[in-house]
């Protein structure tokens, strides 16, 4: 069992907490992250891209030459897509981009980033998270303190922490239930309270 060390808000260690090895000390296989990330930047796209073809356009139907003695090819329909302001050809459609990813595949790649964290002493469990009341300012000297710039912070029904960062740029609140790879990634350290710590390695256990 690894040990992490647990801090209160002004960094101060209050007591260590005990973590299982195959959850934040895994061998980082970034095969994974590949994957993941990957399937879950294609899910946020929306997909709402969309050209008109010849037949959605509205042009008079009259012939746009004679037939004949122009030295032209026969030009018959204004809606042709060899024709500047014609329909498109093979051009996109809505579509939905989304897929998933093997269960197992994606349990690996956040056991994965969680363990790089760990590797990398960027997380920090602190004993919990509650601030006096919703204020930007009151929570960056927070973050400060705790020596993390723009970090993810991993909290349940917290709801004056999230009011106090959205002014934050970076900074980044998630509850238990939606850590994800992609996120752990983008920020350099990753703040867990300890119960969040617990929830976490409950759901990743087989």
């Amino acid at each position: 069992m690894a040990v992490l060390k647990v801090y209160d808000l002004k960094k101060a260690e209050v007591g260590t907490i005990e973590v299982a090895d195959e959850i934040f000390a895994a061998e980082v296989n970034p095969n994974l992250f590949y994957e993941v990330v990957k399937m879950q930047l294609a899910n946020r796209r929306q997909g709402t891209h969309s050209t008109k073809r010849r037949g959605e356009l509205s042009y008079s139907t009259i012939k746009l030459f004679r037939q004949k003695g122009t030295g032209r090819s026969r030009k018959g329909s204004r809606n042709s897509p060899t024709l500047r302001g014609g329909g498109s050809a093979f051009g996109p459609k809505p579509r939905d981009y989304s897929y998933r990813v093997p269960r197992t595949v994606r349990r690996g790649a956040l056991i994965s980033a969680l363990s790089l964290r760990c590797q990398e002493s960027n997380l920090i469990v602190v004993s919990d998270f509650e601030l006096g009341e919703i204020k930007t300012k009151g929570l960056a000297g927070v973050l400060d303190k705790l020596g993390a710039a723009k970090p993810l912070i991993v909290d349940d029904g917290n709801e004056k922490l999230t009011k106090s960062a959205r002014n934050i740029p970076g900074v980044d609140v998630l509850p238990t239930a939606g850590l994800n790879v992609y996120d752990i990634l983008n920020h350099s350290e990753l703040i867990m309270t300890r119960s969040a710590v617990e929830k976490v390695e409950g759901a990743l256990k087989r």
